[in-house]
């Protein structure tokens, strides 16, 4: 798509940063995938988002539970239920099914899933994909879209 982008985020400050800015152009019903390595900086984006959008409680990974949620209005003043997921130690489809996790997908939410290949059978397509890039200094994002409604997102991103 049009709008695809690599930026380079010189440290976690660039990183909380550029989540802020996607914060701001968000809307319900997107589906966001993180890929990267351990320590790559998906959660301090996610951190970062979560501010974009005004949140100023505690933001942790949600390596053990699997999933946090986090209630809010999005950007104009809408009820917005965030579900940041982290499956890196997924391993069961029917844990999934069990856990009703496919119900947070939904015109009302957005999910932010680090580790999607762990449960890609189970998980809807993503409308954005962000690949993290550690770099020598820094890292690196890679920004692509895979829906009109991704793309539209992306297109609006802002970076100060």
């Amino acid at each position: 798509m049009d709008n695809d982008f690599t930026l380079d985020l010189a440290d976690e400050a660039a990183t909380i940063d550029f989540g802020a800015a996607i914060g701001r152009v968000i809307v319900p019903g997107l589906t966001i995938y993180l890929h990267g390595d351990l320590g790559a900086g998906k959660t301090t984006l996610v951190r970062g988002l979560l501010r974009g959008l005004g949140y100023v409680g505690r933001v942790k990974s949600p390596t053990y539970t699997l999933v946090e949620p986090y209630e809010m209005l999005d950007s104009h003043s809408a009820q917005l239920n965030l579900y940041h997921f982290d499956l890196y130690r997924f391993n069961d489809d029917e844990e999934w099914e069990a856990a009703g996790f496919r119900e947070y997908f939904n015109a009302n939410s957005v999910c932010l899933i680090e580790w999607p290949e762990k449960a890609g059978q189970v998980l809807p397509e993503s409308d954005i994909e962000i690949s993290f890039n550690i770099k020598e200094t820094g890292r690196s994002v890679r920004v692509s879209a895979h829906s009109v409604r991704g793309q539209q997102c992306i297109g609006h991103i802002k970076l100060e």
